[in-house]
């Protein structure tokens, strides 16, 4: 039988989602802690890959077991077991043919920027010393939504088989006073994409680069042309969509 696993986490400590040697990854953690509870070797699927310091308020993960399970108290014992920064909101059955990763139809990430100094904002948002023209860098990031080639975007060397996308969402929103947050959605998400493409906005809104400029960096297909990548402590993975649910929404729990 087929789980799908909804959880949040906080990244700061994790070297992203996927499994890596000698680093620690979410995806190992609650590897590890399924297999102790489930007391068979369990591999757990993830909905993405989200780099270092990256952080989900949705994640979905799925896993195989050949029993049924008491879904409620499993999600009970995960949360006993796994350290605080990781929370399970909870886990079901699901048709043996949907896949954490491939038959999701939609991801949406947050990427939060705050222009004065915070000591409470810090961990969670990145500070930018300049000031922005933010519908500068909304009319720039309308752009995305013309195309569906960002390689540009993409860190090189990657095992992704191709780098089109569809993006059906990218604005920028105040959300308090001197804090903005960047909204981006689309089917897919190349490594580094998000992180790439608000580097980049960022040039825009400081002048540096033209509303031609940004779509020549679009159409270059170049990683060099683009502007730098920036902190993963402000990304959030925050919506995943599949064909038989509406949304995915990890902030509502289901169990302690």
């Amino acid at each position: 039988m087929r789980y799908f696993i909804h959880l949040s986490f906080d990244g700061t400590a994790y070297h992203g989602w996927q499994i890596q040697p000698h680093s620690t990854s979410v995806q190992q953690t609650l590897q590890d802690a399924l297999t102790t509870l489930l007391r068979r070797q369990t591999e757990v699927v993830g909905a993405g890959r989200t780099d270092t310091g990256v952080h989900a308020t949705c994640m979905v993960a799925h896993f195989d077991h050949p029993e049924a399970i008491d879904t409620y108290q499993l999600c009970y014992k995960l949360n006993k077991l796994l350290p605080p920064d990781i929370a399970v909101h909870r886990i079901e059955p699901v048709d043996e043919s949907l896949h954490a990763r491939f038959s999701a139809t939609s991801r949406t990430y947050h990427y939060f920027v705050h222009l004065q100094k915070s000591p409470f904002r810090r961990a969670y948002s990145w500070q930018v010393f300049m000031p922005l023209d933010f519908e500068a860098m909304n009319r720039a990031a309308a752009l995305l939504l013309q195309y569906t080639d960002f390689t540009s975007f993409s860190k090189v060397d990657t095992d992704a088989k191709t780098n089109l996308c569809t993006v059906s969402c990218a604005r920028w929103e105040e959300v308090e006073p001197g804090q903005w947050r960047f909204e981006i959605t689309a089917n897919r998400f190349l490594r580094n994409m998000v992180r790439a493409i608000v580097g980049t906005l960022v040039e825009v809104g400081r002048g540096k680069l033209s509303m031609e400029g940004f779509r020549q960096v679009i159409e270059g297909k170049n990683r060099c042309l683009a502007g730098e990548s920036v902190p993963g402590k402000a990304l959030f993975l925050v919506d995943i969509t599949y064909p038989q649910s509406n949304h995915t929404k990890a902030s509502v729990p289901s169990c302690g």
